[in-house]
């Protein structure tokens, strides 16, 4: 097997040092979907998750998924044994002609790449993050959502929204009003003892984290629910939390001119994700 070099920090279909082919449909049309994952020690965090989340996602556009072995193996040769990173796995449909008609026949494209993890500021785990309110409304598309696409416009432009440093996401509703997600986040209201997260079946994107919190939320006395969350109910909330696969869980300490105080669900929720992985 051959041993990636620092400088290659990506595999395309297992082979370094390639391209992808401007005829290949992910980067037409943006078929495809990805996942974006912290490896530590050489091995993807909560790999069976995330994978079975790829995989299904490849199966509602009708996708060939590759198999999980042979993803594996890519994301070993691409990250050192004693290293903590970031990898993207990328699955296109694969090399088209024009139009939008599919081949049955085509092979999908599988990507991983290597990053950097991001350096967060620590006072994003101990004081909270502030939230953009987004000017952009998510459009309902009931067949692609929950789906981690590659078509994320929506995502670019509401980022394109806001400079501050001192923002962290932005909060993105629904055309209907209902508080749906972050650009690259999830989020999670709690009122007393009941943990809200808004319903994604008619658009937004279904995180791993996400589904680990709501499996997770009994551990803390806690009631989870997935329901409809209009931004004035979400602006009444106890506490709000948001939460992805690299920084776990950040308490939400700003939105929309509304302040909450230091509170202890996002740290309670990091260390169970925690306690989770080093189980594995």
């Amino acid at each position: 097997m051959t041993v990636l070099t620092p400088a290659q920090q990506f595999l395309i279909n297992g082979e370094s040092g390639g391209s992808i082919s401007p005829l290949d449909r992910g980067f037409a049309y943006g078929d495809g979907v990805f996942r974006t994952l912290r490896v530590d020690a050489g091995m993807p965090d909560a790999w069976d998750l995330h994978y079975n989340k790829l995989a299904n996602d490849c199966r509602r556009l009708g996708i060939s998924c590759p198999a999980a072995n042979l993803l594996l193996t890519d994301i070993r040769r691409v990250f050192l044994p004693t290293e903590t990173a970031v990898a993207k796995i990328v699955i296109t449909r694969g090399i088209g002609v024009r139009g939008y008609a599919i081949n049955p026949s085509t092979e999908s494209t599988r990507v991983v790449i290597k990053t950097p993890l991001p350096d967060y500021p620590e006072l994003n785990f101990v004081k909270g993050v502030k939230l953009h309110l987004c000017d952009l409304r998510l459009a309902c598309q009931p067949l692609l959502a929950g789906i981690k696409h590659l078509n994320r416009l929506e995502n670019i432009m509401a980022r394109m929204e806001w400079n501050d440093p001192k923002i962290v996401d932005g909060l993105l509703l629904d055309e209907k009003g209902n508080v749906i997600e972050c650009t690259m986040s999830n989020l999670f209201a709690r009122f007393k003892n009941e943990l809200v997260t808004p319903d994604l079946t008619q658009c937004g994107v279904e995180g791993i984290t996400r589904q680990r919190i709501l499996q997770a939320s009994a551990q803390l006395n806690l009631l989870a629910r997935v329901v409809d969350i209009t931004l004035p109910q979400l602006l009444l909330a106890d506490e709000i939390i948001i939460c992805n696969s690299l920084f776990g869980a950040w308490q939400v300490k700003e939105v929309g001119g509304i302040f909450w105080e230091e509170q202890s669900l996002a740290m309670q929720f990091r260390e169970i994700l925690q306690a989770k992985h080093a189980s594995n």
